[in-house]
């Protein structure tokens, strides 16, 4: 699931905007044969063959409505439906957390639950029926192993002087992964003061900030990087043309890898300018077809609980994820205090 992130986000941005502002909110619009779709990148393939590739095509197919879609950062298209609130051209939005809960508390999303989505945990949805996860995945680290004879195993060994220059992680509140490396940290060092003290640290070998997650993982395929946050789905589906990633997780201070959900969550924007076109697209892609599809065609895991993949990319994910231990972030605290969290990361490593 490669992510081209900033870049294209920008110019989707430029060549959608004048022609989705020109349908407005009128009763033509609401009848258009089309649904606009804001979502954090990596379910896109580079070479169509992701699975919102899929997914797109077979909903034109089906219903005869073409999918607009426009990608970024997690942070990017929340902000982006906040500029856009008065007169929204988006329909569903799609992002990972804690951006999906700030999108719900900023009032962008309105009640709906698609079809089967009660088949999806309670984890995994909001509880006042705002948004739903449609494809669920993990955070996780990339490593080049070419370069490496073995992946990283702690968080410290990230210290050692032959990592300078090599390290880069996105930018927490920006990128929904790079948000996740720092709550991964709190986690892994017991708080978020020990958290902060470690990525002061770690300063010494990152190359810097990145809006994008998706771009840092070529840069470790090539070598130009050793080490980069990312998460399973993206990186697994990138291992099909860079075949010089490894996927791995920093263990916490018991000496076990650790990792948590972060799934693609998707509600229906308030007000949306096609909304029916919307519940539509939502009820597709929580389908047991497209469920199905999750892992076979975009390397990640269902989100429904009664579907059980069994294809070769799902026996290879669980093998990624055998020896893993899972935590669940308190997320109403991370979506309270985010700013805070942010603010404070940006104090001590001087970003």
């Amino acid at each position: 699931m490669p992510r081209n992130r900033v870049a294209l986000a920008v110019a989707l941005a430029l060549l959608a905007t004048p022609a989705l502002s020109a349908c407005g909110g009128s009763s033509a619009a609401s009848d258009a044969k089309v649904v606009t779709v804001y979502s954090a990148d990596g379910l896109k393939g580079e070479n169509g063959d992701g699975w919102y590739d899929q997914v797109f095509a077979d909903f034109q197919k089906e219903t005869g409505i073409k999918v607009e879609y426009v990608e970024g950062g997690s942070g990017e298209m929340v902000q982006r439906a906040v500029r856009e609130k008065n007169n929204p051209q988006a329909d569903v939005l799609v992002t990972l957390p804690p951006f999906i809960q700030q999108a719900g508390g900023k009032g962008l999303l309105q009640k709906y639950e698609p079809k089967d989505s009660d088949q999806v945990s309670g984890a995994d949805k909001a509880p006042d029926g705002t948004w739903t996860a449609v494809v669920n995945n993990y955070f996780g680290f990339v490593y080049n192993k070419k370069e490496l004879k073995r992946a990283p195993r702690t968080w410290e060994e990230l210290l050692d002087a032959k990592y300078k220059n090599k390290i880069q992680y996105s930018t927490p509140g920006v990128a929904g992964d790079g948000t996740a490396v720092l709550i991964k940290a709190v986690h892994d060092f017991g708080g978020k003061e020990q958290a902060l003290a470690y990525l002061k640290k770690l300063q010494a070998n990152n190359v810097g900030p990145s809006a994008s997650t998706g771009k840092l993982a070529p840069k470790v395929d090539k070598g130009e990087l050793l080490v980069a946050n990312g998460d399973v789905q993206m990186n697994y589906a990138q291992t099909k043309t860079m075949p010089g990633l490894g996927i791995w997780f920093p263990a916490g201070e018991d000496g076990k890898p650790t990792t948590f959900a972060l799934p693609y969550a998707a509600g229906l924007v308030t007000k949306a300018p096609h909304g029916e076109n919307g519940r539509k697209l939502l009820d597709f892609m929580l389908a047991r077809k497209q469920q199905q599809e999750v892992s076979e065609i975009g390397g990640g895991f269902s989100a429904r609980r009664d579907v059980k993949a069994t294809d070769a990319n799902a026996i290879a994910l669980t093998k990624i994820m055998n020896g893993v231990d899972f935590f669940q972030p308190d997320w109403n605290d991370i979506d309270d205090n985010l700013s805070t969290y942010v603010e404070d990361w940006k104090s001590a490593t001087g970003s």
